[in-house]
């Protein structure tokens, strides 16, 4: 399989699925593959497609390494195409990270640096039993570029994230959830079927409350209490007023399965 081929897409009852498939090379990001995933959001994002919820997952042992350092050091000649590699990561993990479908990882194997950001700008994280976690650019005289500076530190707390950038070491799954990494941990030859599972219980919910959610819980991060609560306070009443909500209090009024409007 060349590089031109390293993202694969799949459709399964309106849950898009980003697949990495450069498993010879430990599903490391190099620039075909952040292009891949970009125009796999391109394409999920059609209406035709009626798409829900995303599952990036990735083929072989290992979910992703990092950045593909061949690739980085080829580029340190040339300080405007690293530069233009870097910020095109960055841009497509943002992009992630907004995006209006709820996103879902499942990790096998290894989830380090590039891998780890790759992670983080995700909503929802799987691991199987036997992964292992970790941030090694400090290894390699590098430093993230691709968000894990920020996001690490929001979702672990400033020491823990700090502890991994300074020792470079691995945690194992079980530490991974109790410190709040991941969501779930799972046996090894469940975690893709556990993760879609997920993604379509996910697929008949309200998806503009589930967008809605999602927006108020990132911008929120970026505020104070109080300025996200205000946020909160103003966008809930629209929400209220609306076709989803009348459903939802009406089927469990009669005790039936909400037909929520699915756009």
């Amino acid at each position: 399989m060349t590089d031109d081929n390293a993202v694969l897409i799949h459709i399964e009852s309106n849950v898009g699925i980003i697949e990495i498939a450069r498993p010879d090379k430990f599903n490391c990001l190099s620039i075909n593959v952040l292009q891949g995933i970009d125009q796999a959001l391109d394409q999920f994002e059609k209406p035709s497609l009626d798409i829900r919820v995303i599952l990036i997952r990735s083929q072989g042992q290992h979910f992703c390494t990092g950045a593909d350092l061949e690739q980085v050091k080829s580029l340190l000649t040339n300080p405007e195409e690293l530069s233009d590699f870097i910020k095109f990561g960055h841009s497509v993990f943002a992009r992630l990270e907004s995006s209006k479908f709820p996103i879902v990882a499942a990790c096998q194997g290894l989830t380090l640096a590039g891998g780890c950001e790759l992670m983080l700008a995700c909503d929802i994280v799987f691991a199987c039993e036997g992964s292992r976690f970790g941030d090694q650019h400090a290894q390699f005289g590098l430093v993230p570029g691709w968000g894990g500076t920020q996001r690490l530190t929001r979702v672990l707390g400033l020491r823990r994230a700090l502890d991994l950038f300074y020792s470079a070491r691995w945690i194992d799954a079980q530490t991974a959830l109790n410190w709040g990494l991941v969501n779930y941990v799972v046996p090894e030859d469940k975690l893709h079927l556990e993760a879609l599972n997920y993604c379509l219980k996910m697929v008949n919910r309200s998806q503009l409350g589930l967008v809605t959610m999602k927006s108020l819980a990132r911008t929120g991060q970026d505020l104070t209490l109080n300025e996200g609560l205000e946020l909160e306070a103003n966008l809930a009443p629209e929400i209220l007023m609306g076709y989803d909500v009348n459903e939802g209090i009406s089927a469990f009024i009669e005790r039936r399965k909400p037909k929520f409007n699915l756009r």
